[in-house]
C-alpha cells in the first residue's frame, strides 16, 4: 500500500510539472479555434499561397500545411510524397530538385497558375496574419526551426509530428515548440493517457473523443483539435465535435462553419 501511494504521489508530482512546463500554445483569438485544412483550397489549389492567403480573409485562426523536402534540401510545401496528384508533373518530392518542383504548376479550376511554394514564402504571407499548424511530414528539424526563428515567428507555429521519431529531434533543437500528434494505439484510457503526458511535451492532440480523456486534457492543460475534413462534413458534424467540449476544429470548409459558429453565437 505504502508503494502505491508513493507512485501516486510521485506520478501527481510529474504532472503537475509536466503541466508547468509544457510549451503553449500561440495565443488564440476565440474560444473555438478554427484550422483550415491546408489552406482555404474550396477555389484555390491546396497548400498554396492564394489558398493561405483565402485562409485569412474568412478569419480562420491557423492555416494548416504540409512541409517536405526537395532533393537538394529545399523545403517546400506539398502533401503527398508524390506532386502527382496536386501539380501536372510526376516524380517523388524527395527525388526532385527545387528548380524542378518550381517548374511545375498546381493543378487549379480557376485557369491561374499557381507554384508550389517554399516554406519561406508561406511563413511570410502568414506572418502577424495567421497562426501554422504545420504538419511536418518530412524534413529537418533544424532547417525547419531556423526559418520559423529567422521569420520572427517562433510564437505562431504548432508543429503536427507524423511519427513518434519526430519527437526527440524537436525537443532537442526547439524545446520551446509547441507540439501536437494523434493519440497512440498504446494509449487507450485516462490512466495511460496521464502516463502519456507525465512522460511528453504534447500541447494538443487530433483525436481524442472519449470523455475521461478528454477530462485528462482539460485537466493537464492539452488542449483537442478534431479533424472534421471529410465527405459529409457540415453543421451537424461540427455540433457533434463541439459538444464534446474540443477546442479547436480543422476543416475543408472554414468560411462555412466560422459561418456556422457566428450564427450559433459561438464567435
Amino acid at each position: 500500500m505504502k508503494k502505491i501511494l508513493v507512485y501516486c504521489c510521485l506520478a501527481f508530482t510529474i504532472g503537475s510539472v509536466a503541466a508547468q512546463t509544457r510549451p503553449a500554445l500561440p495565443a488564440p483569438k476565440h474560444s473555438l479555434i478554427v484550422i483550415a485544412h491546408r489552406g482555404n483550397h474550396v477555389a484555390v489549389p491546396e497548400n498554396s499561397i492564394a489558398a493561405i492567403e483565402q485562409a485569412i480573409a474568412c478569419g480562420a485562426d491557423y492555416v494548416e500545411m504540409d512541409v517536405r523536402t526537395t532533393a537538394d534540401g529545399k523545403l517546400v510545401l506539398m502533401h503527398d510524397a508524390t506532386v502527382n496528384r496536386t501539380t501536372n508533373g510526376e516524380g517523388n518530392v524527395a527525388s526532385l530538385t527545387f528548380n524542378e518542383v518550381r517548374a511545375l504548376q498546381l493543378k487549379a479550376t480557376d485557369g491561374k497558375t499557381y507554384k508550389v511554394p517554399t516554406l519561406e514564402e508561406a511563413l511570410a504571407a502568414c506572418k502577424d496574419k495567421i497562426h501554422i499548424y504545420l504538419d511536418f511530414k518530412v524534413a529537418d528539424v533544424a532547417n525547419t526551426y531556423a526559418l520559423i526563428k529567422a521569420a520572427g515567428m517562433e510564437n505562431q507555429v504548432v508543429v503536427y509530428m507524423n511519427a513518434k521519431e519526430q519527437y526527440k529531434p524537436w525537443q532537442s533543437v526547439a524545446p520551446q515548440m509547441p507540439l501536437m500528434t494523434s493519440l497512440p494505439s498504446e494509449v487507450t484510457d485516462a490512466q495511460t493517457l496521464r502516463y502519456a503526458l507525465n512522460k511528453y511535451r504534447i500541447s494538443a492532440f487530433d483525436n481524442i473523443t472519449d470523455s475521461a480523456m478528454l477530462s485528462v486534457t482539460r485537466e493537464q492543460q492539452v488542449q483537442v483539435w478534431l479533424d472534421a475534413q471529410h465527405k459529409g462534413e457540415g453543421p451537424a458534424t461540427w455540433q457533434a465535435a463541439i459538444q464534446k467540449g474540443i477546442q479547436g476544429l480543422q476543416t475543408d470548409q472554414p468560411a462555412a462553419l466560422i459561418a456556422y459558429l457566428v450564427k450559433n453565437n459561438l464567435r
